[in-house]
């Protein structure tokens, strides 16, 4: 019974080791490369991103005896002794549970004293923000003016509470929250030395469930090994935290996209199932809803992001208005889930107030089909009054004239020798390399070459994998080993996507054109004061 969890067991033991804090690290190595040591660092961040690790590897580093590329060589006998922790020279501290100022005193009669083994002494002081105010002014003067031979290496998660008159004695590091693709990357390399198997998917619902914390993301990871029974799964990792893997989430939002109200409330359906905490969930489409707004106006904004595909995809089917808007009703919807009756009924009607509020007519809002009220009989004409006629606000929609569908044909004038909008649909592809072909415009094919034209305001699409994936898809089309090649530039002929939208276009306008024709909406009007609500009427 001597395992060690991984989070201690993979704890960096030089600087090398320490994931996403380069600018901490390299500044700390050119100390001690220029030999130009700071007699007290403050190590601030949140939980879990390396504040006592790092001050650690630096009392190891300060007292080596042979450093390597200025990093600990870990095999004499102070970084030995450190990592066994029995090395005499480095004083921990517990600030949190040695509060008092006797303690702080008590700490620092021994600092005139000389080190036993190491050339420094170093006062490794953890949650340095809970000491007391007399302790911090017990401590101001040796931390202002200490032995030659002392190193003060203080850490917090909160720097707030430390007074000013500290925090100018100290050189300041403030450490970032790690983001999930680092995170990412340590697990698999951990499992990987561990001999563990583990999906994708499971992975990367952990990374984003550590929130910056690396700690955090690998205490999880071995829940999720032992949950796994030595496995770490997707379904399983998914069913351990009691929340929704991105998959949904990406499915509400396209279904946000495609105005499909009965989509959504079916995955929400789903994912109740699994108990998730519907803040939670929220919270993950307001973050994605983030890296859409970036993505749309910054392309590179997220590359290093690992869900960069699924988000440039949801990039092309919302229009930024749409993500503000989405983005906006999601804070307030998150202010307000408390005051639900429910958490189940507040985020639904998060969602169905996303829909309700959607600009009519937008591009990323196909209309769906909609039960329609049967025409009623016209009403009788009443005789005049001088009495006042009550008036009545009805939300009238009735199945508008049949509408036939506008072929590309009609829509744009293409090359007589080719339809690409045809292709695409015959070439059965999907995802973001569908996205790509629908904002492209054929300019010419033949069994060795197909050239394509994409708008410039759609590059995000490009990416190695969809044009490898268009390709194999082309080739399999044409039978033939041609090669893609697309070029981005202006063009006045219309893509598959605009033809889309102009059709859907052009069905809305015939839909309301229909009802403000109607025999029964006229009657509805002239007699009994009705209005036709905007945004209600909604084609078969």
């Amino acid at each position: 019974m001597n395992y060690q969890v991984l989070a201690r067991k993979w704890r960096p033991h030089n600087f090398t080791e320490v994931v996403g804090q380069e600018h901490v690290v390299k500044s700390l190595m050119n100390a001690l490369q220029h030999d130009r040591l700071h007699h007290a660092y403050l190590f601030t961040g949140t939980r879990g991103v390396g504040k006592t690790t790092i001050a650690r590897i630096l009392a190891k580093a300060i007292n080596c005896e042979n450093l390597q590329d200025f990093n600990p060589c870990g095999v004499c006998s102070v970084c030995r002794d450190l990592d066994e922790g029995r090395f005499l020279d480095l004083i921990e501290v517990d600030a949190a549970s040695r509060t008092k100022v006797e303690d702080t005193r008590d700490l620092l009669d021994n600092a005139q004293y000389a080190p036993n083994h190491g050339r420094y002494k170093v006062y490794l002081i953890d949650e340095v923000h809970m000491l007391s105010g007399h302790s911090f002014n017990a401590l101001l003067k040796t931390l202002e003016e200490p032995p030659a031979h002392v190193k003060f290496l203080l850490a917090t998660t909160d720097p707030h509470k430390i007074p000013v008159t500290v925090l100018s004695r100290c050189l300041q590091f403030n450490l970032k929250r790690l983001l999930p693709s680092q995170i990412f990357t340590q697990m698999e390399f951990i499992l990987q030395q561990e001999h563990i198997e583990a999906e994708s998917g499971a992975l990367k619902l952990l990374s984003r469930a550590a929130d910056g914390s690396m700690r955090d993301g690998l205490s999880l990871l071995d829940q999720a090994i032992v949950y796994g029974n030595g496995k770490v799964g997707t379904e399983d990792v998914n069913a351990m935290l009691g929340t929704v893997a991105q998959q949904p989430v990406e499915a509400i939002l396209t279904a946000l996209a495609e105005g499909d109200a009965a989509a959504i409330l079916d995955k929400i359906n789903e994912i109740a199932n699994l108990t998730p905490d519907f803040s939670d969930v929220l919270q993950q489409i307001l973050q994605v809803l983030h890296r859409i707004a970036l993505l749309q106006q910054i392309p590179n904004a997220i590359d290093h992001d690992f869900d960069v595909e699924m988000i440039a995809a949801l990039a092309a089917k919302l229009t930024p208005e749409d993500v503000q808007l989405y983005y906006q009703i999601g804070l307030v919807g998150q202010r307000d889930l408390d005051l639900a009756p429910d958490p189940r009924s507040g985020f639904e009607m998060v969602m169905l107030r996303m829909l309700t509020f959607r600009p009519v007519g937008t591009a990323s809002a196909p209309a769906k089909p909609v039960q329609v009220r049967q025409p009623i009989n016209k009403p009788q004409a009443q005789p005049a009054s001088n009495q006042a006629q009550p008036v009545y606000n009805t939300a009238v929609t009735t199945q508008p004239a049949i509408v036939a569908e506008t072929t590309a044909q009609e829509t744009v004038t293409q090359k007589p020798d080719s339809n690409w909008a045809e292709m695409v649909a015959a070439m059965k592809i999907n995802g973001l390399t569908r996205e790509l072909a629908h904002n492209c415009v054929l300019e010419n094919i033949d069994d060795s070459v197909c050239t394509l034209i994409l708008d410039p305001g759609h590059k995000q699409l490009r990416s190695s994998r969809t044009e490898d994936n268009l390709q194999k898809a082309l080739q399999a089309y044409r039978k033939s080993p041609l090669k893609l090649v697309i070029t981005t530039e202006k063009t006045t002929v219309a893509t598959p996507a605009v033809q889309l939208t102009k059709a859907r276009e052009d069905k809305q306008q015939a839909a309301v054109d229909a009802i403000n024709s109607d025999e029964n909406v006229q009657a509805l009007k002239e007699h009994l004061g009705a209005r036709i609500m905007p945004g209600t009427i909604e084609p078969i």
